[in-house]
């Protein structure tokens, strides 16, 4: 036995090796390609369209100065905003319960859990003024956590709330999803092996694919805390703040940007707009990449302006990642807002001379805003030596997990029995056979173009070589500006009248080694053309893989197209009709269409290819593609998703419905699941 995996660990060597030496005479010249640096053309494709994009706005900001204007366009982009998350849930009862209180000087502390929808745990500490120093009912200040793990439990968070409530302001700390109490998906151990920011993106994946958003769950949560707020009586219901740093003012700046019942706003190390943060540290977080989010109009500049003239307060550090020059431009943009509203005062902004931080003077700077507007009192604010709660005295829940407590529901459970009653919808419309229909919901919701629509590539050839019996031309094929697709055309010594498309997730040169897929069709006689379609092969960025190892996803660019309202799916799957037009189009070409093959994640694409335009292939063969979408739900966890994602699109269909619309003429091999394992 051990001599067998030692020969099989020889032929893997041998058959990369073999890959790596193809890879090398088969990769285009990166100096004769338009552009000269594939690797880069995605990043660069994305940011013409964002700077597009940031562009149109500006030109709309600056025709609103109306009040009716400036009342519709906040109108307009609450509802763009909602649909984009995939809408808010029902309130239902809280069923709240202090489940512990500990005392402290100056105020006490009171550990909660609420329900922000049904058997959906929630945790939080609220901080209570002494009620013998300060009068009830108190102003209630919502404290949604940024991404550390400890959550309320983290320093600056108690910190923050001990000062409000030593300042005669109750305040509520809660944990976010997947973060301190609340880890969604627990371990063999009991344990969450995901957290934070990476669990943020898990599960965005899998509300992507049913139209939702992970934002969606935040803010559904900080709008029940807010009930919870309003329903103590030992709180003013009329005098709600909200603040939080880092992802905890992204919470914030959404919560100010969507509720009226908040009187005043500090978010902290966030807001700096789209156009610095794509142009430096790229998309963040899950929560923080609303699908569509510049194709509608909508910067981080809007959540300051949504809910003008509201008083908000921009906390930010020079030092910080997310780019201050660009907190300055969106701070001005909104500044100018409130002026032309006559109201000036009420957006200021609080620069801090750190890194990203939510440190002693930014927490000073924000309870003085918060009393300003809250308790009508303009006062300097200084934070005593706070006590600490330990590890024991956080805890809301017995075991310190809410998906320990009896019938708990996390996020991924929400999501899929919401897939499963989409599954019923899907299977009801496809049965009743309104075909043409359904796919032109599906053309929609991926962006694909009718083949009429998209203009033929122009063509570049770089050269050509023999090889083995066989002549390889090295070609570009540029469908639209900014775009080049490096391509192999493989031409045998006898054509067929055959014309093969090949794409491979790893790029044109996977495949086509001395004995390789595309030299047996070659030696039958078939033409092959290989692309590197947009993300994969020279257009990858960072250039193309390991031989042997799974192909890198182009995650940013995912998601700038994401924030663009577009899919990787569509713009690849308008690469495929361009080149399976042109490869139809070759003078070798003797049949009515073309063979399509495609590898890896390419598979999705191929497929809504094949759907929306039959007529264009004789054949299409898919291996080791997802099988189905609503597998990625189900699974809750998944790997390498978000590529072969079209956001909203379980709402309408799944990748099983666009195989049966293809029909007979569809083979699939070695399909997989949503953590990328065979399936049968």
């Amino acid at each position: 036995m051990k001599s067998r995996y030692v020969g099989l660990s020889v032929l893997m060597a041998m058959l990369a090796a073999a890959t790596l030496a193809a890879a090398g005479e088969l990769e285009l010249p990166k100096e004769k390609i338009s552009g000269g640096e594939p690797e880069k053309m995605m990043q660069q494709y994305w940011l013409r369209q964002v700077d597009s994009a940031a562009q149109r706005w500006r030109e709309e900001y600056e025709k609103r100065t109306a009040p009716e204007q400036i009342s519709a366009y906040q109108a307009r982009l609450r509802d763009e905003f909602l649909k984009a998350i995939g809408g808010l849930p029902e309130r239902t009862p809280l069923a709240a319960q202090v489940t512990g209180t500990v005392a402290r000087d100056g105020y006490r502390v009171e550990k909660i859990i609420f329900e922000s929808q049904p058997k959906h745990y929630v945790t939080g500490l609220l901080f209570l003024p002494d009620a013998e120093r300060f009068k009830a009912p108190y102003p209630g200040v919502l404290i949604p956590c940024g991404h550390a793990m400890s959550a309320k439990g983290h320093d600056e968070y108690q910190t923050m709330g001990a000062l409000l409530a030593l300042s005669g302001m109750a305040a509520f700390v809660f944990d976010p999803i997947d973060q301190g109490e609340r880890g969604q998906r627990l371990g063999d151990d009991g344990w969450p092996k995901l957290w934070g920011t990476t669990a943020h993106w898990m599960v965005g994946v899998g509300s992507m694919l049913v139209g939702r958003n992970t934002a969606r769950f935040e803010i559904w949560d900080g709008i029940r805390a807010i009930d919870y707020l309003q329903s103590r009586p030992e709180v003013d219901p009329q005098r709600i703040g909200c603040t939080g740093n880092s992802g905890g003012g992204t919470q914030t700046s959404y919560l100010m940007a969507l509720e009226t019942r908040l009187k005043a706003a500090a978010p902290s190390c966030y807001l700096c707009g789209f156009p610095a943060l794509l142009h430096t540290i790229g998309p963040q977080d899950a929560e923080q990449t609303i699908f569509g989010q510049l194709a509608f109009g909508m910067d981080h500049a809007d959540y300051l302006m949504m809910q003008a003239p509201t008083p908000f307060l921009v906390c930010a550090a020079t030092q910080d990642f997310f780019d201050i020059q660009g907190t300055w431009t969106i701070f001005r943009d909104a500044k100018r807002l409130y002026t032309r509203m006559g109201f000036a005062e009420r957006l200021e902004i609080l620069e801090n001379d750190a890194k990203h931080n939510y440190n002693t003077v930014q927490r000073e700077g924000v309870v003085r805003w918060m009393a300003r507007w809250l308790l009508g009192k303009d006062q300097p604010i200084k934070e005593p030596r706070i006590a600490l709660l330990d590890e024991n005295e956080i805890r809301c829940t017995p075991d310190g997990m809410v998906m320990k407590l009896a019938g708990a529901r996390s996020v991924y459970d929400l999501n899929e029995d919401y897939e499963n009653e989409l599954a019923v919808r899907r299977a009801a419309a496809w049965k009743d056979g309104r075909r043409a229909e359904l796919l032109d919901q599906v053309r929609s919701l991926a962006g694909i173009r009718k083949l009429g629509e998209l203009p033929d590539p122009r063509v570049e050839s770089l050269g050509a070589f023999e090889r083995n019996g066989y002549r390889i031309e090295q070609l570009v094929l540029c469908p639209e500006e900014g775009i080049w697709l490096p391509a192999l055309k493989f031409l045998p010594a006898r054509p067929n009248g055959k014309v093969v498309l090949y794409l491979h997730e790893a790029g044109k040169a996977a495949g086509a080694a001395d004995g390789g897929p595309i030299e047996k069709r070659v030696l039958a006689g078939e033409v092959v053309l290989a692309v590197d379609v947009r993300g994969t092969g020279q257009t990858q960025p960072g250039g193309p893989g390991k031989p042997g190892a799974p192909p890198p996803v182009d995650t940013k660019g995912v998601f700038l197209a994401y924030l663009l309202g577009r899919s990787y799916v569509g713009v690849r799957a308008e690469d495929v009709l361009v080149c399976a037009r042109y490869a139809r189009n070759l003078e070798q070409n003797k049949s009515p269409g073309v063979s399509l093959v495609a590898v890896g994640n390419l598979g999705v694409p191929a497929l809504h290819a094949a759907a929306l335009e039959p007529g264009l292939f004789d054949a299409v063969s898919l291996s080791r593609s997802l099988r189905s979408w609503s597998s990625v739900v189900h699974n809750h966890v998944s790997q390498d998703q978000a590529v072969n994602a079209v956001h909203g699109a379980l709402v309408h269909y799944d990748l099983p419905d666009l195989a049966k619309a293809v029909g007979e003429k569809l083979s699939i091999s070695e399909p997989l699941g949503p953590m990328g394992q065979p399936i049968e």
